[in-house]
């Protein structure tokens, strides 16, 4: 397993959740998050913002699915052909899960869960 996390535009969140829905992955935590990229903030006038709003997307995936994953994401997040600040995303290994409701533990290497 491994878990996806995307930060893009806040107005691509929705898009972007959309598609995985429709991709097949409807399991997305967003989280409003500020911050800023290699470009240091945008500066308009005097003024310069070196902390942007953008949305923080987390998803856990089957191995198997991180090629379809990324491509969904990178296709509904960009804007027109591309430009700063559209955002990044990272991919981490999971190498545990609990269901907190059930006590149930899922590891990627386990083909069954175990009741804990």
């Amino acid at each position: 397993m491994i878990m996806i996390r995307a930060i893009v535009r806040p107005e691509k969140a929705d898009l972007v959740m959309s598609a995985l829905m429709e991709a097949g992955f409807p399991a997305v935590t967003k989280i409003a998050v500020f911050g800023r990229g290699k470009q240091r903030g945008i500066r308009i006038g005097d003024v310069t913002y070196d902390e942007l709003p953008k949305e923080l997307l987390m998803t856990v995936i089957k191995d198997a699915d991180k090629d379809l994953v990324i491509k969904t994401i990178i296709n509904a997040a960009r804007t027109n052909k591309g430009s700063f600040g559209d955002g990044k995303i990272f991919v981490s290994p999971v190498e545990e899960i609990y269901t907190v409701s059930s006590g149930i533990k899922e590891s990627s290497s386990d083909e069954h869960p175990a009741l804990i």
